[in-house]
């Protein structure tokens, strides 16, 4: 039972990453933009770094229930 429970939140985290990917891809994107004000600009870049670091955070625990699983 466990290890059903590991698999369903590897899933759930690695879904979670990839929203947050492409999230962070989306900000990327606005903040490159010579066109968007100087604030949208630095909004999406603050956005798309705490977006990196969501994507991360959700990869790693994706990666520790992958593991659990396992066993």
């Amino acid at each position: 039972m466990e290890t059903v429970k590991n698999a369903a939140n590897y899933v759930s985290e690695s879904v979670q990453g990839a929203g947050s990917e492409a999230s962070k891809e989306a900000n990327k994107q606005v903040a490159k933009d010579s066109n968007a004000s100087l604030g949208t600009r630095a909004s999406a870049t603050k956005d798309m770094i705490g977006d990196k670091f969501d994507q991360k955070k959700h990869e790693t625990t994706a990666d520790v229930h992958k593991e659990a699983a396992k066993h």
